[in-house]
């Protein structure tokens, strides 16, 4: 969340902030009301209290010289005086709950270096690898690729969990979990420290990284106030919250496979052919905490760990960076890797880069402390990307890869994996 003190000292830049996130809004009015409210119980509280010093010190010295009636007097008014400033402490601690709660709803502010942008298509391209890929027959998606080499199973996903799941089978599966340590091992190599995560969280650490309170109808709700994760992302941040780090020993670059669980709430009709667009998915993630004049740097680092794993793979991509319309509610900057899939024609979002800098830490509470640099604690920086997509992965592989007779060659990178498979073909 916002700093409550840069909101009340630079309304204008949330304002515009808001403004160029097209849909974002917040209650100015209301939070100056709410603000000034907090003063004056504040202000109010203060004088009640120095009113009850200079009472008490009153009573003794009635007491001292006899006047018995006088100091019971005085013993009332201090009696009411304490009830008083209880009564404004409850109502202090409710108003800035309310003003906690307006300011935690106020979307991160975009870097200057944010492009303005209303929504994807205003998202300008950094740099492309590889050139789409071409054939000399009429290729095939992968929701046909799939079924016709016996990798998905649509129909059965469907029997056993509903619309939007899909079962896994033969070299599909093996490939799902092929993928999954070839990007955990690419991560670990680079510096990366791995874990494993549980999937089931609480509502602080889904607050922690800004999923809620505002997008919880887009998360799996369970028993006991719990939720499944939407993505690895939750646990890696929140691993450190409440804490104090060492800055010594920043950055901290983690990396965990987990799967993914979205209720996609608000995409009815959009891809809903194919393993694009799904409740369950699998998916490694990379998070990392950097001291605030590092971070950038470390969020271009991110975004080369997450292209060296196309390269890897030979799958052409390229990286565009959100404009102010398309870019999320934690992030103050953010580029997207984008895999070219030939069913689509066109590059399909495959990892998101993000550098949140101390929003998501406010909300979780994380801080530093680097004695040689300043004195007390500061927040540290968030950043956040996918490392990648297992599932549009597989699918990007399975189009781009496709060979007249309906084999798939497999990439050479992960045949270690994949017991030195170089070709799935078609079933019989």
């Amino acid at each position: 969340m916002l700093d409550i003190k840069f909101v009340r000292e630079n309304p204008d830049a949330v304002d515009k902030s808001c403004a160029s996130r097209q849909n974002a809004h917040w209650d100015r009015e209301r939070f100056f009301e709410l603000d000034e409210e907090r003063r004056s119980v504040i202000a109010e509280v203060e004088n009640l209290q120095a009113e009850r010093n200079a009472a008490s010190k009153e009573i003794g010295l009635l007491m001292r010289d006899g006047k018995k009636d006088e100091a019971e007097a005085a013993k009332a008014k201090v009696t009411a005086n304490k009830q008083r400033i209880a009564d404004l402490n409850e109502k202090r601690t409710d108003v800035e709950k309310q003003l906690f709660d307006l300011v935690a709803a106020i979307p991160n502010i975009p870097h200057e270096s944010v492009p303005y942008g209303v929504d994807d298509s205003d998202n300008p391209e950094v740099r492309k690898w590889g050139e789409p890929t071409h054939f000399d027959f009429e290729p095939k998606a992968h929701w046909d690729l799939g079924p016709s080499t016996g990798m998905i199973d649509f129909e059965r996903g469907i029997k056993l969990a509903g619309t939007r799941f899909y079962l896994l089978g033969g070299a599909g599966a093996l490939m799902e979990r092929a993928l999954i340590n070839f990007f955990i091992d690419t991560h670990v190599k680079a510096g990366f420290k791995e874990w494993w995560p549980p999937v089931i969280t609480n509502y602080d650490s889904l607050f922690g990284t800004g999923q809620l309170p505002k997008f919880d109808e887009d998360l799996y709700h369970v028993s006991g106030g719990m939720y499944l994760i939407p993505t690895a992302e939750v646990m890696l941040t929140n691993i450190h919250r409440g804490e104090t780090l060492d800055g010594s020993q920043l950055p901290l670059w983690y990396t965990a496979f987990t799967p993914c669980f979205r209720e996609e709430a608000g995409s009815a009709g959009r891809d809903t052919r194919g393993i694009i667009r799904v409740h369950e998915f699998d998916k490694v993630e990379m998070v990392k905490f950097a001291k605030p004049e590092d971070s950038m740097n470390q969020l271009e680092s991110m975004v080369a760990e997450a292209e060296r794993c196309l390269q890897l793979l030979g799958l052409p991509y390229h990286v565009v960076t959100l404009c102010t319309g398309d870019i999320g509610f934690s992030a103050t900057k953010c580029y997207d890797l984008e895999v070219w899939l030939p069913s689509y024609n066109n590059y399909k979002e495959i990892s998101s880069c993000s550098n949140c800098w101390d929003f998501q830490a406010r909300r979780a509470n994380i801080k530093y402390k680097d004695p040689s640099e300043f004195k007390g604690s500061r927040f540290v920086h968030t950043l956040n990307g996918s490392g990648l997509a297992v599932g549009r992965t597989m699918a990007a592989i399975m189009e781009n890869y496709q060979n007249a007779d309906g084999s798939i060659t497999v990439p050479e990178v992960l045949r270690p994996y994949m017991r030195d498979m170089e070709v799935i073909k078609p079933l019989a």
